[in-house]
């Protein structure tokens, strides 16, 4: 399977039209459409739909699935040429890290910042996600480093602590009957309307705060970035189910938040790939993260 075969199979997707696809690319239509029955015949599915009267292309099944990992062969085939492009004794190029929503990734924004001064020509990029995202991504090599909240299987991982942990609390309203409260304890979550994170683990860190059973529980929605969430809070939806200071509780803010009681924490860690061959600007900056760590 050719890299040129993909990046036509992208153009149709983003455009979605064959005649269109074929303008951006620069090769006729007909070749384009042999191209692209050839790669269906190859993978022995059907990736897209043709429209009659428009003639306005649609993905498959098949073909949402195979896009997906089309841009992540791409991506990673882009990455690694221009990493051997940059290849010199000046140390620049692209850092990829992911991460979820958390207020250490500070200590990341530190690092980048003295990291810039001695290397201007280093650059960064940030993907956010949960921690199944982030691992997938890692694995395979779209990331160089991972921020992982809370408790996760880092057996295949190398990876530091940072010198922090997290908290969870209620982020509520200033008006709301719990924000007279200085703790949460689960008595005060029964029947209260909650918003809480979609990912997998939470459950698993909640539950050892003494939750058990999240089906107990009046969960109203579900949020993915808290930020989104906080809005919901503002207007009334419910109450977010959050890590702290992720948001904005200052005196101007119509929102508080409140920590659970016992205090439930959770460990950060940084990971990479074991046996990882990194770029020079990635080792750099790992040397330059552990050095902050160290410091706190």
């Amino acid at each position: 399977m050719e890299l040129r075969i993909l990046k036509y199979f992208l153009a149709i997707a983003r455009e979605g039209s064959i005649i269109k696809a074929a303008e951006t690319l620069y090769i006729t239509q007909p070749t384009l459409s042999r191209q692209i029955i050839d790669l269906e015949d190859q993978l022995g599915t059907k990736l897209l739909v043709r429209g009659n009267k428009n003639k306005k292309i649609t993905l498959t099944e098949d073909g949402i699935r195979f896009r997906k990992r089309a841009e992540e062969i791409v991506e990673l085939a882009e990455r690694t040429e221009m990493e051997f492009k940059t290849q010199s004794e000046e140390i620049s190029g692209d850092i990829y890290i992911g991460g979820g929503e958390t207020d250490s990734m500070r200590f990341i924004a530190k690092t980048m910042i003295k990291l810039q001064k001695q290397y201007p020509n280093i650059r960064f990029h940030l993907y956010s996600g949960n921690a199944d995202d982030i691992t997938e991504k890692l694995d395979n090599g779209l990331l160089d480093f991972g921020v992982l909240i809370g408790p996760a299987s880092l057996e295949n991982y190398n990876y530091l602590k940072f010198p922090t942990t997290d908290i969870w609390g209620l982020l509520m309203k200033k008006t709301s009957l719990l924000a007279s409260k200085e703790y949460i304890k689960i008595t005060d979550l029964k029947n209260i309307p909650l918003i809480v994170s979609n990912q997998s683990l939470v459950e698993n860190q909640i539950a050892g705060w003494g939750i058990k059973d999240f089906s107990k529980l009046n969960i109203v929605g579900t949020y993915n970035l808290v930020f989104n969430a906080s809005l919901m809070v503002d207007e009334g939806f419910g109450y977010a189910l959050c890590l702290d200071k992720l948001v904005n509780t200052s005196c101007e803010s119509t929102l508080c938040f409140k920590p659970l009681s016992p205090i439930l924490e959770v460990n950060l860690d940084i990971i990479w790939k074991k046996n990882q061959v990194f770029s020079k600007a990635a080792a750099k900056f790992l040397e330059f993260l552990a050095i902050e760590f160290n410091q706190k």
